[in-house]
């Protein structure tokens, strides 16, 4: 799963494909990234529209899930990074749980300032963690694995948006059936209304979809 240098896996939703035209720096992370995958339904839709091949939808809280499963296989450790004073501390606690033999070495709330970078990085090297599960919310923590990855210890770092908000209990998942809807960030919304100004573009992404089926026709 781990290799000898960072690695970056970023779960991608229509939103961030949004934010990649508009920002340099995030553009560059996701060329960079090892593996990018689909984690929200717009994706699979606009792939399915511009006729190219079919995309599995890969939501990041399942796929991380599973990234520990196999750490605690493996006997790999965690290192969590992310999200407010407290969360992350009760996430480890809810994945002990879910997997057990996992080993959760080091976690890091989401506050912190570029001056503290440095001893950041050093707690995660000393942690021996090689995943590394990054919660600071999408594009900062993709922007911010990829600009520190020169300096940052081997290992997998994978943007994990609010699965530690979930995993804690302070989130709830979509039914199932709303998920095989198309419908979880409509959940998430209701459970999150500050989101609303980033959940109005979504419109927007599919009206450049349709542009850009229009023009490759």
């Amino acid at each position: 799963m781990m290799g000898s240098s960072p690695a970056l896996l970023i779960t991608a939703n229509a939103l961030l494909a949004l934010d990649v035209r508009r920002d340099p720096a995030l553009e560059e992370a996701c060329q960079a990234a090892e593996l990018v995958t689909a984690d929200g339904v717009g994706l699979v839709w606009a792939a399915g529209r511009l006729g190219q091949p079919s995309l599995p939808r890969l939501p990041g809280v399942e796929l991380a899930l599973d990234l520990c499963l196999e750490a605690a296989r493996n006997g790999q450790t965690v290192f969590l990074l992310g999200a407010a004073p407290g969360v992350a501390e009760a996430a480890g606690k809810a994945l002990r749980v879910k997997v057990p033999g996992l080993a959760v070495t080091g976690i890091h709330d989401g506050f912190f300032r570029d001056s503290d970078e440095s001893g950041l990085i050093d707690e995660i090297a000393a942690s021996g963690a090689r995943l590394v599960l990054v919660a600071l919310g999408s594009p900062r923590q993709e922007r911010w694995v990829h600009r520190l990855r020169e300096r940052l210890p081997a290992g997998l770092y994978m943007g994990v948006g609010g699965s530690f908000d979930v995993w804690a209990g302070r989130l709830q998942r979509a039914p199932a059936l709303m998920r095989k809807l198309g419908l979880e960030w409509f959940f998430r919304l209701l459970q999150e209304p500050s989101r609303f100004d980033r959940m109005i573009r979504l419109p927007v992404f599919a009206w450049r979809v349709e542009q850009d089926r229009r023009r490759t026709k």
